[in-house]
């Protein structure tokens, strides 16, 4: 299924040829400081499935050693995370123009989750160690 979004002045404008329409939740402290809460998205796999028009307007910065995140330079929207190694996407999910069939089913970072939120569904959670460890697994995986 096709997903379509753009940020909040549609100077940046996506198609996501396929995804999944699960919710995955980062707690990190830079998740929240760069959205003001929870990164709430969907996986949008690599660049082969994604297109993105308005790329002049994209805004690119390099948060941490394997990724970086998207921005539009015009109305500030958070675009995406992108993991340098993978190549992986990362779709804030009220980017996109439909969002009805989407569910929230994995909270990682959840020992970095501040006390004054939580979500009444119930989640899978990951600890940072739980991430790191299998980041580090899929990295030599791919690297094999």
């Amino acid at each position: 299924m096709e997903h379509y979004g753009s940020c909040l002045c549609k100077k940046v404008q996506f198609t996501i040829k396929e995804a999944k329409p699960t919710v995955s939740a980062c707690h990190c402290s830079m998740c929240r400081r760069w959205t003001s809460g929870p990164l709430l998205s969907i996986d949008a796999g690599n660049s082969q499935n994604i297109l993105f028009s308005g790329t002049e307007e994209i805004g690119r910065y390099q948060s941490s050693e394997w990724a970086e995140r998207g921005f539009c330079k015009n109305c500030g929207s958070s675009l995406f995370y992108h993991g340098i190694e993978d190549d992986s996407y990362y779709i804030p999910i009220d980017l996109l123009d439909t969002v009805d069939q989407a569910q929230l089913t994995l909270e990682i970072m959840y020992d970095n989750k501040p006390s004054y939120y939580s979500f009444s569904n119930e989640t899978e959670k990951m600890t940072a160690a739980q991430v790191y460890q299998q980041f580090v697994e899929e990295t030599t995986a791919i690297d094999e």
